[in-house]
């Protein structure tokens, strides 16, 4: 495999990006480690990886059969994607549809509490400030144009709070990272896997998201096969043919 001789483009927490050979791709890596707190936590779960690369191997297809343009290309599998080789746009853009996490002690808010319209937050994408939270003018003033961000998250929420509700799992929040192509187009990039979303049975607050690991209140290999074996069980007009 190419990732075992080169050095990586670009070394994440838990994902690598490698050249591929064709400018137009890279080859993403989703590692066996899980990371909490910017890094202050970590453990090495064999096998995670791939359950990562799986779950958002088929919620970037299903993304794609909505009409949400994604850097997903395919999947040789075993924890591998080849995605489009984009400019990364410096935010992160977390949507809360319950109030959970971090939110909780910033606002006061019970946790649990429903968020109607959801919240789209964005945060400078930057480890050594703690990602901090912008305002939307703040964006703008850094040259960045909002609109397509919005919109398109507000999509992609309602897209994947289907496919979970369908599941018997609700969506709390989830984070969401940004490309842009050649021709200035916006794509969803990243992964869409419990590493980035807080995901809760119906009815509960029973998680399957990485809150199992900072909390240190379940197993996280556990909580992620569930969510790939429900996704995988769904028979739902969300789900792509081949």
């Amino acid at each position: 495999m190419p990732h075992e001789i080169a050095s990586p483009l670009y070394q994440g927490k838990v994902k690598s990006l490698y050249e591929t050979g064709d400018p137009d791709e890279l080859l993403m890596i989703f590692d066996d480690k899980v990371t909490a707190g910017n890094g202050e936590k970590e453990d090495y779960p064999q096998g995670k990886g791939a359950l990562c690369c799986d779950i958002s191997t088929f919620l970037f297809r299903n993304m794609e059969h909505n009409e949400i343009r994604t850097h997903f290309i395919r999947s040789p599998g075993h924890g591998a994607m080849v995605v489009k080789n984009l400019d990364m746009i410096p935010i992160e853009v977390i949507c809360r549809n319950i109030a959970a996490g971090s939110i909780l002690k910033h606002t006061g808010v019970e946790e649990g509490t429903k968020i109607e319209p959801p919240a789209i937050e964005p945060h400078l994408k930057d480890d050594s400030l703690n990602d901090p939270l912008l305002t939307w003018d703040r964006v703008r003033m850094m040259g960045i144009n909002a609109q397509p961000i919005v919109r398109n998250t507000i999509i992609i929420n309602k897209i994947l709070t289907e496919i979970f509700s369908r599941c018997g799992i609700d969506l709390v929040d989830f984070k969401l990272e940004f490309g842009l192509d050649a021709d200035k187009n916006v794509y969803l990039a990243d992964e869409l896997s419990p590493d980035n979303m807080r995901l809760w049975q119906k009815g509960s607050k029973e998680n399957y998201d990485k809150d199992l690991f900072r909390k240190g209140n379940g197993d996280i290999m556990e909580g992620y096969k569930y969510i790939l074996k429900s996704l995988s069980q769904l028979q739902t007009s969300n789900e792509p043919t081949d």
